[in-house]
């Protein structure tokens, strides 16, 4: 079973919920860390500990079934969180998911995979996962949700061609994506990110 990190106000008291999702290596009070930058005031704040501190042993672009059973099973893991969410009386557009780098991925592919319309899907730094991205693979209709991925166009484990793909499906799916490119080389989140997911996807404002 799963170990789930949970700070911010508790399902009850929340009138909405984001999902944190980590980073290879990383665990859930690295990625929970963010909500001293991110405004996630009034969120039940929910992030999930990676067995071993990774949900699964190979690069997100490697053949599928080396990932296996890890994948299927961090995927259900984040199902789960999803269900205590709708459980508690919650509807898709109260639930975000937010994840850094193999928990960006992660978010991306699990939101397209059952695609609603959510508050918001921020991927700092990540892509749909597989060795080829496979439509047949995601399903329902993001209905506007608000998609942000960021990342560099030269990232060391996420090629910007991976990043575009996912964008133009997750846009044929019906979402309202924006991503943001920079030129540096650095595997991380920017200020430039942080301020743009304020103020489009956290505040509100669109």
């Amino acid at each position: 079973m799963t170990e789930i990190s949970r700070e911010g106000l508790s399902l009850q008291e929340a009138n909405k919920v984001a999902i944190l999702i980590h980073g290879r290596g990383a665990n859930a009070n690295s990625i929970l860390s963010l909500k001293d930058y991110l405004h996630l005031e009034g969120f039940a704040l929910l992030a999930p500990n990676a067995q071993n501190n990774t949900w699964y042993p190979y690069s997100f672009m490697a053949p599928d079934a080396q990932n296996e059973p890890a994948f299927s099973q961090a995927i259900q893991q984040i199902q789960s969180l999803v269900k205590e969410c709708l459980d508690q009386g919650f509807k898709t557009e109260d639930i975000y998911f937010i994840g850094f780098s193999q928990g960006a991925c992660l978010a991306l592919e699990y939101a397209t995979q059952n695609a609603a319309k959510y508050g918001g899907v921020i991927a700092f730094t990540g892509g749909l996962i597989g060795e080829k991205i496979l439509k047949e693979k995601y399903k329902g209709d993001f209905a506007g949700t608000n998609v942000f991925i960021g990342s560099s166009k030269q990232d060391m484990h996420v090629p910007l061609s991976r990043i575009q793909e996912s964008a133009k499906l997750m846009k044929e799916m019906g979402a309202q994506v924006k991503t943001l490119i920079f030129e540096d080389p650095q595997h991380t989140i920017r200020e430039e990110e942080i301020e743009w997911v304020n103020k489009y996807i956290l505040s509100g404002e669109v």
